[in-house]
C-alpha cells in the first residue's frame, strides 16, 4: 500500500518552486539591459512647441532656438558666442551686419532681401530676441550642419582638429549614462561610426551624427582611430597681405612728437629689422577721437633703411570705455577714418592694433572694428596686425581664430607671465609659458599669420621678509647685468625655464631676476623657428643689447 504524501509537504514544495522561479525572474530582470527610451525633449531642453535644439561640437546648447516655416533659427547671442562668423548685431540701428571682404550687408529683421534658399527671411525677431536662420549662417561660416526632426535639432560642427571615432562592432544602444539600466537615446547598428569623446572603465562616451551624446559599452565598439580629415574652407578668410619674408618687428615706445627724432639712434645697433611699430595713436575720448604724434619724416627715414612702419593704436586711456566706443558704428568709422587719413599723409605701411584688457562683452564690437578696419585698410594696401595676450583659460573669449580670418597677422605678446602686481615673484617669459602660448594660438590661427613677441626687459623682484606681496622694477638687458654685478648676485642656468636665474639675499629681503639675455632669447627663437611662425616681434627696442640681433636673425631667416 502506497504512502500518501502529506498535503503540507506539497504546499511547501510549491512555495519553494514559486520562490525559485521568482528569484530567477528577478535575477534575469536585474541583469537585463533596459529598453526604455529617454525623453528626448527633456534631453535637449525643449520646453515649448516650436523650439529647436542645437548640438555644437558634441555639446548640447543650453539656449534653444526656434523652428518656423521649415527653418531653424538660432539666437544671435548663441551665434556670436558659439560660432566663428562675420555676423554682428548693430544694436543702435537695430540691424544685423554681415561683413564680407567685398563690403557690408545690412540685414533688417523680416526682410527677405537676404533670405534662405526657401525664401524665408535670414533674420527674424520674437519677444525682443533676434534669430538668424541656420541655413543662412552656413553660407558664410565654415561649419558642417544637418537638421533632424522628432525633436527638431540642428547638429553643427566647427572643429575637426584631433577628432577621433569608433566603429560599432555589434548592435548596441547609446545610453543616457553609463550602465545597462540607463535609458536609451538611440540604437546603433554594426558598422556605424560614432565620434569618440571619452573612455571610461567599461563604457565609452560618444556622439552620433544625429546629435545624441551618450555612452556605449566598450565591448560593442572598436578601438578609437582618427576621423577622416576635413579641409578648412579658406574662402571664408578675408584676403590677406602676407609678406614673403619673416617679419622682424620692433615696437618703439614714443610718447611725444619730439621723440620721433630718436629713430636713427634707436635703430643704430639693430640689424635684420623688417618693421618698426611706433606707439603713435591713442583712443582719446569716448567719441572715437584718435590722438596722434605720427611724423612723415620718421616714416621716410625708415623707408630709406628698407624698414616698414606699422603705426600702433592703443586703448590705454583709462577715461575711455573701449566697449562703448567700439559698440557704436559711427565711432568705429571715425577711428578708421582718422587712422587711414594719417596713414596716407605719412606713408604708413600698416596699422598695429594694441587694445588690451578687453572685457568679454567688448569682443563682438572689437571683432567688428577689425573687420571694418581691415576691409578699408586693404583698399590702401595697408597691413593690419593685432596684439593679443598669451592664451590662458580666462582669456579664450578673445576669439583669436576669428581674428586670424580677418587681419593679416596675429601677434602673441609672449610675456607678462609675472607682472607688476603679481602675487608671486617669477619670470616675465619662461620657455614653457612661451611655448604653450604659441601652441594654443596655433590651435586657432595658421602659423603663417602668427608672430610671437619676446621681451627685451626683465624684472628684479624684491621679496621683503614678513610681507605677503613682492615688488618689482623693470630693467633692460644692460641694466640687469649692472644690477647683478652691483648686488653680487649668483647666476645659474635653469634649462626648464630656458633662463638664467640670479639670486641674492640680505637681512631684509630676497632679490631674484629671471634674466632675459642672449641665452634666453635664443631659446625663444628656437620655438618660433620650430613652429614655423611668420616671425618675431620685440618689446621694446632700446632695452636690448646689440648682440641679440644676430641671434634673432639666425633663427628668423
Amino acid at each position: 500500500m502506497k504512502k500518501k504524501v502529506a498535503p503540507v509537504l506539497i504546499v511547501i514544495c510549491l512555495i519553494l518552486a514559486v520562490m525559485i522561479a521568482g528569484g530567477i525572474s528577478i535575477f534575469i530582470t536585474y541583469r537585463a539591459p533596459t529598453r526604455k527610451m529617454a525623453d528626448l525633449d527633456s534631453y535637449y531642453g525643449l520646453k515649448e512647441k516650436g523650439q529647436a535644439a542645437f548640438v555644437i561640437n558634441d555639446v548640447v546648447s543650453d539656449a534653444p532656438g526656434i523652428y518656423r516655416d521649415g527653418e531653424v533659427y538660432m539666437p544671435y547671442a548663441s551665434v556670436q558666442k558659439l560660432l566663428d562668423t562675420n555676423f554682428y548685431w548693430d544694436d543702435r540701428n537695430q540691424q544685423m551686419l554681415l561683413t564680407l571682404a567685398d563690403g557690408i550687408r545690412t540685414i533688417a529683421p523680416g526682410d527677405t532681401a537676404y533670405a534662405t534658399d526657401t525664401g524665408a527671411p535670414a533674420l527674424i525677431g520674437e519677444n525682443g530676441i533676434y534669430y538668424l536662420a541656420v541655413n543662412y549662417i552656413q553660407k558664410f561660416t565654415d561649419m558642417d550642419c544637418d537638421t533632424y526632426t522628432d525633436p527638431v535639432r540642428t547638429v553643427i560642427r566647427t572643429r575637426w582638429t584631433n577628432l577621433k571615432q569608433v566603429t560599432v562592432t555589434k548592435e548596441t544602444a547609446v545610453r543616457l549614462k553609463g550602465g545597462i539600466k540607463s535609458k536609451v537615446l538611440k540604437q546603433v547598428k554594426k558598422g556605424d561610426s560614432l565620434t569618440f569623446l571619452e573612455a571610461l572603465d567599461n563604457w565609452t562616451k560618444v556622439s552620433t551624427a544625429e546629435g545624441f551624446i551618450g555612452y556605449v559599452e566598450k565591448k560593442s565598439i572598436s578601438g578609437e582611430e582618427s576621423a577622416p580629415l576635413r579641409a578648412e574652407n579658406r574662402s571664408l578668410y578675408y584676403p590677406s597681405i602676407l609678406k614673403d619674408y619673416k617679419i622682424n618687428l620692433a615696437w618703439q615706445q614714443v610718447t611725444t612728437a619730439d621723440a620721433n627724432a630718436s629713430f636713427p639712434d634707436i635703430i643704430a645697433n639693430a640689424s635684420g629689422l623688417t618693421t618698426i611699430s611706433p606707439t603713435w595713436f591713442k583712443l582719446a575720448d569716448n567719441e572715437g577721437t584718435v590722438s596722434s604724434i605720427a611724423g612723415k619724416e620718421y616714416v621716410d627715414q625708415a623707408h630709406g633703411r628698407g624698414i616698414e612702419v606699422w603705426g600702433l593704436i592703443d586703448n590705454f586711456n583709462k577715461e575711455v570705455s573701449t566697449e562703448e566706443v567700439l559698440a557704436d558704428s559711427a565711432k568705429r568709422g571715425r577711428i578708421i577714418d582718422q587712422l587711414l587719413s594719417i596713414a596716407a599723409e605719412c606713408g604708413l605701411d600698416g596699422i598695429n592694433v594694441d587694445f588690451e584688457q578687453l572685457s568679454e562683452g567688448s569682443i563682438p564690437h572689437f571683432l567688428q572694428f577689425l573687420r571694418e578696419l581691415t576691409i578699408r585698410a586693404h583698399e590702401k594696401n595697408l597691413v593690419v596686425s593685432v596684439d593679443n595676450p598669451v592664451p590662458q583659460d580666462y582669456n579664450m573669449y578673445y576669439k583669436r581664430g576669428t581674428q586670424g580670418k580677418i587681419v593679416d597677422y596675429v601677434i602673441i605678446m609672449g610675456y607678462d607671465e609675472h607682472y607688476s602686481g603679481s602675487e608671486q615673484a617669477g619670470s616675465v617669459a619662461s620657455l614653457p609659458f612661451v611655448e604653450k602660448g604659441v601652441k594654443r594660438t596655433l590651435e586657432e590661427v595658421p602659423a603663417a599669420k602668427v608672430i610671437n613677441a619676446i621681451p627685451f626687459y626683465t624684472r628684479v623682484w624684491t621679496e621683503t621678509f614678513g610681507q605677503d606681496m613682492p615688488s618689482s622694477e623693470v630693467l633692460g638687458m644692460d641694466g640687469t647685468d649692472r644690477y647683478i654685478e652691483e648686488h653680487q648676485m649668483t647666476r645659474e642656468w635653469d634649462p626648464k625655464l630656458g633662463q638664467n636665474v640670479a639670486i641674492s639675499e640680505d637681512d631684509t629681503a630676497r632679490y631674484t631676476i629671471w634674466v632675459e639675455d642672449e641665452q634666453s632669447i635664443e631659446e625663444k627663437m628656437k620655438v618660433i623657428q620650430n613652429y614655423g611662425l611668420a616671425g618675431v616681434a620685440e618689446w621694446r627696442i632700446g632695452l636690448e643689447r646689440s648682440t641679440v640681433w644676430d641671434i634673432i636673425n639666425r633663427y628668423n631667416s
